[in-house]
């Protein structure tokens, strides 16, 4: 910035220049002193102001624009990084929204970059003509000055108007962004219960609002637009008249005049940049604001800086959250568990607390990983210890390569297709592996979404790996198979696996039972079919 402003400020002093040393010229040339070299001198030192506003002006703006860019890409990261973040944050935005944060929120927050050096070279041209002009004569110069501070006066009051009417209009549009996240979402069940119509009328509605509030600031912008050319032709004119009108009186020369009627059509573009500038800090200064929702919200919860130790088991300590009750459990290391929930809503709120997506101060009790609790332990820790893949896992738009393995470090991507089944998706492209996916999987069929998911799962070769329904919506002969391709793959690695597949369960080491929030029974699947009535009405098919 700094050195943008530098050379943008010599860009505005050499336009202003110009003008300036036309009238020299012109005063020298009526003179009875002129020469030709006085006119070679002259002609050179033109030369000069040109090649100064030709090279300010080029690396200036380079300069700017890089800044510019930058910055907006420093910012984009870190709402993004924010976003991503494994504890949750609490700022009541939707995930719509924090998309429209992190792209126009943040480019328009970055725009300050160009905005304050140009408006400090605007200020520099229009001091520079103020001087010059007052040099030739005081009322010429006062009538500059006096003319761009009462603009300025006017246009910051609009501008006011024009920076509240933005942030109505940005949130305005995030909420129709996040109306879309959703719809996108939910497309599915809409289709199936019908609800199309319903959906669309409701997107409608906040889409309208947000176009009215986007006409509505457009028409202050215009008017801004409109106000501020008139204000600044007319300061242009006044300077033109009063300057014409001295030099008819005898007070100022013909190469005075020459230069304040240069000066008057000059100082149009700076006044107009100058008196721009008022609506782009307003607009980045909502931006701002919006972003500093997403940045400076309070944490949840602050996660620690502890490490667990490898290979250690995971801990589940009389937990109670939901419909948990004192739910108490242990997976040894490089054990193969499963718990078959009776009732869906208590295995969804077990799920949510392996995944911190429910922070540990919100529940009683403990989880500990590798015999650390997890709130002690860092989210760096948490990452390379512990995975946990729910039954929704999102598809991404990009090859079923980028989905199974989004870091292309994982050795294991041919051994998890296998174990997930998902061979007949690859055969069936020639790309094979690099066969395009649409975004949520949109051009894939629920099981495939489902399989694809799990092999991304099991690619990471996680330590401590939960599943949650990962067989859902395959057929009753791929989950046999897809059970013990992970039985077989997981050996060694401790692997949970909350489900009511008894394909799933009978491969698993032990079964818990997990009913109104509590584990009642623990035995292998088999033996828990012969002795376990309940048992075998929940899960038998």
């Amino acid at each position: 910035m700094a050195l943008g402003t530098v050379l943008m400020g010599l860009y505005q002093a050499g336009e202003t220049a110009f003008p300036i040393a036309l009238g020299l010229i012109v005063e020298h040339t009526l003179s009875e002193n002129r020469s030709l070299g006085s006119l070679a001198l002259s002609i050179a030192a033109l030369a000069v102001i040109i090649t100064t506003v030709s090279l300010s002006w080029r690396f200036g703006m380079r300069v700017l624009q890089k800044a510019n860019t930058t910055e907006a890409h420093r910012w984009r990261v870190r709402v993004a990084g924010r976003g991503l973040e494994p504890v949750a944050r609490d700022f009541g935005l939707k995930s719509g929204e924090v998309l429209t944060i992190a792209t126009e929120d943040a480019d328009q927050t970055a725009d300050i970059i160009e905005v304050v050096p140009l408006l400090i070279s605007s200020l520099v041209a229009v001091a520079v003509a103020a001087v010059a002009l007052g040099l030739a004569d005081l009322r010429l110069g006062l009538l500059v000055i006096v003319g761009t501070a009462a603009i300025l006066s006017v246009l910051s009051v609009m501008s006011r108007r024009i920076g509240a009417g933005t942030r109505e209009q940005q949130a305005r549009v995030a909420r129709a962004g996040a109306k879309v996240a959703d719809l996108i979402t939910g497309l599915r069940p809409l289709h199936g219960f019908g609800g199309n119509q319903a959906a669309f009328r409701s997107y409608r509605r906040v889409s309208a609002d947000a176009r009215h509030q986007s006409v509505a600031v457009a028409g202050a912008n215009g008017a801004y637009a409109g106000v501020a050319l008139a204000l600044n032709a007319v300061l242009a004119a006044a300077v033109t008249l009063t300057a014409g009108r001295l030099a008819f009186q005898g007070r100022i020369g013909v190469g005075e005049l020459v230069m304040a009627v240069g000066l008057a059509q000059f100082i149009m573009e700076p006044l107009r940049l100058f008196s721009d500038m008022p609506k782009y800090v307003m607009t980045a200064r909502a931006s701002a604001q919006r972003m500093a929702l997403v940045l400076d919200a309070p944490a949840v919860t602050a996660p620690g800086s502890g490490r667990p130790a490898a290979g250690g088991d995971l801990d589940v300590d009389r937990v109670r959250f939901g419909t948990l009750r004192e739910l108490t459990f242990r997976v040894r290391a490089g054990e193969f568990v499963a718990i078959a929930g009776y009732q869906p809503r208590a295995a969804a709120d077990l799920a949510s607390i392996l995944a911190l997506n429910v922070p540990p101060e919100a529940y009683a009790g403990v989880v500990r990983l590798g015999g650390v609790p997890v709130a002690d332990l860092s989210v760096e820790a948490v990452r390379e210890h512990l995975l946990v893949n729910p039954y929704d896992g999102e598809i991404f738009a990009g090859t079923l390569r980028t989905n199974i393995d989004p870091a292309g470090t994982s050795r294991l991507v041919a051994e998890a297709v296998e174990a997930s089944m998902l061979t007949d998706v690859v055969a069936l492209h020639r790309e094979g592996l690099d066969h395009g996916v649409r975004d949520r999987g949109a051009n894939l069929s629920g099981g495939q979404r489902q399989r694809l998911s799990l092999a991304r799962a099991l690619a990471a070769d996680a330590e401590v790996l939960v599943l949650h329904d990962p067989t859902t919506a395959v057929d009753a002969v791929t989950e046999q198979l897809v059970a013990r391709n992970i039985a077989r793959l997981r050996r060694g690695r401790t692997t949970l696996v909350v489900t009511s597949s008894p394909a799933l369960l009978d491969a698993a080491d032990r079964v818990l039972v997990l009913d109104e929030g509590v584990i009642t029974a623990e035995d292998t699947h088999r033996n828990l079919l012969a002795t376990d009535e309940d048992y075998y009405s929940a899960v038998a098919r």
